[in-house]
């Protein structure tokens, strides 16, 4: 059974099962590799992408309920101008350590400037706390998105 959704700006059809995680398919069924493998849990955050601007863990959720749907990913966040600020900031503060978790981070920064443009430290914090860092750039990712809401401003 085919299900239908938008992801990042194209309509597909995917034939994995209802009950596929939405990662799982995103990942082996369109290609689109740069969402990541993290818990499994939803717990760190490394999977999140949004549906209908809303970020999600995609290694939970099913890819029924992405049907009808808007999904975006990492490799979609340049699409806007709230994420190519968040992209250019993460660049201009060499962000990553590692980098397997800022495409996660990204998502998680995207859908709070989308609802807030002049996010205090308190609201990042708040925002970003299901997102776990490994290598411990918070500090980083902080700057990056007052830095990125700076230059939405």
């Amino acid at each position: 059974m085919a299900t239908r959704c938008n992801v990042n700006g194209r309509s597909v059809s995917v034939q994995s099962e209802p009950s596929t995680p939405l990662l799982w398919v995103l990942r082996d069924e369109l290609g689109l590799t740069g969402t990541k493998y993290g818990c499994g849990m939803a717990i760190c955050g490394a999977c999140t992408v949004h549906v209908d601007g809303q970020a999600m863990r995609s290694c939970i959720t099913p890819v029924e309920f992405a049907a009808g749907k808007r999904v975006a990913t990492i490799e979609g966040a340049g699409n806007d101008r709230v994420g190519r600020a968040l992209q250019a900031a993460w660049i201009e503060l060499d962000v990553p350590q590692c980098g397997y978790c800022q495409c996660g981070q990204i998502m998680s920064a995207a859908v709070l400037l989308k609802a807030n443009r002049q996010p205090t430290d308190a609201q990042i914090e708040e925002a970003m706390a299901g997102n776990i860092c490994r290598c411990g750039t918070y500090d980083r990712i902080r700057a990056a998105i007052q830095l990125a809401a700076k230059s939405l401003a």
